[in-house]
């Protein structure tokens, strides 16, 4: 396996990297779109920081891609939506850098409280300005944070070793996360009306793209200060250039900016009130170690164990939650299978069911475990963890996922029940059994009975009549096809029945013809676990 490292990461990953077993680094630093096109070509991942780009053309010239990994944190230079659509993994490292860029963006918080760019400037030219560089404290300030990650957090932390009264939004921020951080949840125009200080540490996305722009900024107070060292675009800056030329904004720190490197003529130059810096953020050499190191451990483990970390467009999973679930992924795969070859046209919606002591697991890898078991002989595309629950979407399949403490014979038990246009509902559900945890069928459509779904299932239902068992065994036997095991289930004497055949091979389109031709056989469908996309 080839790994492309088109952006220079700290030699010590690299080394990693070569010291891996069945894996040939390419060094390809300062590359043109032109030669990373020619080298992704072979290539199993690929890994940058902030310089090369990995387009639709990359991806789409990288037939073995399986990872792009991100030596930092923002991704804003990969095709995420592209990857996605492959099933290619896209990972980054968000903790390598962590306080390297906590630590700037306080930097950039100091110096717009006290003037200490412009005395140092002004020194330098010989004068002594010492009456007109007057600052302000930190003390008792307002720090509005936009982004509560892990940056956000850090920066948090210093604020409030300052005496600061930090003021936090995220979308994704819980009340009990900020109780522990001891910051005040709040909505972005309570912030623009409070802060004396906004700090953003937000990836940018379609949602974030100016999120400071001028109307935002017309709800702030006078003589605010914005900070931005995560990514060029969430701030507005010709908003922020007509703030600072009219006093709205007394001070900015920007280490991030809109187009990279930053233009010579650019405005920004031009302004004393705002202080800049070249992309500093990750620049310290902790934090280039971290994340050279961190991205070539997460692509060595997303090519050599399919071990999945620090992804940005899938949900990942520690390692012990993935230990305790790996037996349930084979039992997922296989009811997936199972129901999409039960259902006689297409569904609208697949609902999931999780009992016992699944309840308490991160049950996400389990639930694609499923969507993939679906799809997989109805694509026409590569499935994956990455992409299954892209192509449900796709497929118009509305995906609901249910956790429930409710009793059943069980310690866990998994259901899926899936709706057709029609509105029929056909269901199954699994366990696992045994030892060696192998996995069970034990009901379809509500009926109770137990499969070992292995090789080929002949599933018939029928108007309970006497001599089926026999019927069945004849035509079989004829054709060669032999029977591994049985299980049969009904509700009462001349009901309908259900019987399900484990057959050690597929049956012949004469044979099934032959078996359906009997006047009590209403339903017939065979299931086939050895079918591969």
């Amino acid at each position: 396996m080839q790994v492309l490292v088109a952006d220079k990461i700290a030699a010590s990953g690299v080394e990693y990297l070569r010291s891996q077993e069945g894996i040939e680094v390419i060094e390809a630093y300062g590359s043109t779109k032109e030669q990373i096109l020619e080298l992704a070509s072979g290539v199993s991942a690929i890994i940058v920081r902030s310089e090369t780009t990995v387009d639709a053309d990359v991806i789409a010239n990288a037939p073995l891609l399986k990872a792009v990994g991100r030596a930092g944190v923002g991704v804003d230079n990969i095709d995420i939506e592209k990857a996605t659509e492959r099933g290619i993994v896209v990972a980054n490292t968000p903790g390598g850098n962590t306080i390297a860029t906590a630590e700037l963006t306080f930097t950039h918080m100091l110096c717009a409280a006290r003037p200490i760019a412009q005395a140092d400037h002004s020194m330098k030219e010989g004068r002594w300005d010492r009456k007109v560089l007057k600052g302000t404290e930190l003390l008792d300030k307002t720090l509005g944070i936009l982004g509560l990650g892990r940056i956000g957090a850090e920066v948090a932390q210093r604020a409030q070793a300052f005496g600061m009264k930090v003021v936090a939004y995220d979308p994704f921020l819980t009340d009990a996360r900020a109780k522990a951080l001891n910051v005040e949840k709040s909505e972005l125009e309570e912030i623009w009306k409070q802060a004396d200080y906004i700090t953003v540490h937000m990836p940018l996305t379609d949602q974030t793209r100016g999120i400071i722009d001028a109307n935002a900024i017309t709800q702030m107070k006078d003589g605010v200060k914005l900070i931005n060292c995560a990514r060029g675009g969430l701030i507005d800056e010709d908003a922020l250039l007509e703030a600072i030329d009219g006093g709205k904004v007394a001070a900015a720190g920007l280490d991030v900016y809109g187009r990279e490197p930053l233009q010579k003529e650019h405005s920004f130059r031009n302004r004393k009130q705002i202080v800049m810096t070249p992309h500093l953020g990750a620049s310290t050499e902790e934090a280039q170690l971290n994340v050279g190191i961190e991205i070539a451990e997460t692509i060595v483990q997303i090519l050599k164990k399919g071990i999945i970390a620090n992804a940005v467009n899938m949900p990942s999973v520690d390692a012990h939650t993935l230990k305790i679930l790996k037996p349930y992924f084979k039992l997922g795969d296989i009811l997936g299978t199972l129901l999409q070859q039960l259902t006689p046209d297409s569904i609208e919606k697949l609902e999931l069911t999780y009992y016992g002591r699944l309840v308490e697991l991160d049950t996400m890898p389990l639930t694609r475990a499923i969507q993939k078991g679906y799809l997989k002989n109805i694509s026409g595309e590569a499935i994956n963890d990455v992409n299954a629950s892209l192509l449900m979407k796709r497929l118009g399949i509305e995906v609901q996922v249910t956790k429930t403490s409710t009793d059943t014979p069980y310690s866990e038990l998994i259901e899926l029940v899936a709706t057709t246009e029609s509105g029929k509902k056909i269901s199954v559900e699994g366990t696992l059994m045994g030892r060696d945890l192998e996995p069970r069928i034990v009901a379809i459509n509500d009926r109770d009975l137990e499969i070992t779904p292995q090789n080929v299932l002949l599933l018939l239902e029928n108007t309970d009549t006497p001599g089926m068992v026999g019927f069945l065994g004849t035509i079989l036997g004829r054709h060669d096809i032999n029977i591994a095991n049985m299980t049969l289930n009904r509700q009462k004497a001349g009901s309908n029945a259900i019987a399900i055949f484990e057959l050690d091979e597929r049956p012949t389109e004469d044979c099934i013809t032959e078996i359906s031709s009997h006047e009590s056989i209403f339903n017939l469908r065979v299931i086939d676990f050895r079918r591969k996309a």
